[in-house]
């Protein structure tokens, strides 16, 4: 079974059609980052359904894909090119389920 430590999300999208060798080319030149580091990195479709994830487990490289019948999968909005994740984080986001909302803060001026 596989149970990624450290999960970073590529913020673009990608060409679902790229497999191992396309992934791993553009965690090196994009990223700057090793795709043998034990690190699963994961990449998002254009339509937010399906993500693709590229790991390392020391004796090859795993190629997973998991895809929504309905909905989006939540992936970040921002300049930087990745963003990590806890692994609760993580499980959310696999499922489906917003997991920002892990860290939304409480309004103090909320009233009934």
């Amino acid at each position: 079974m596989i149970r990624p430590e450290k999960v970073w999300l590529a913020v673009e999208p990608v060409d679902m059609r790229l497999g191992i060798d396309g992934l791993s080319l553009r965690i090196q030149q994009a990223l700057g980052r090793s795709p043998c580091d034990r690190t699963t990195y994961a990449f998002d479709s254009r339509n937010g359904n399906r993500i693709k994830l590229l790991i390392w487990d020391g004796t090859g490289v795993w190629l997973c894909v998991r895809r929504l019948h309905q909905g989006r999968f939540t992936w970040p909005q921002n300049d930087d090119a990745t963003c990590t994740l806890s692994l609760t984080e993580w499980r959310w986001l696999t499922t489906g389920v917003d997991w920002r909302r892990l860290q939304a803060q409480l309004s103090a001026q909320w009233q009934v």
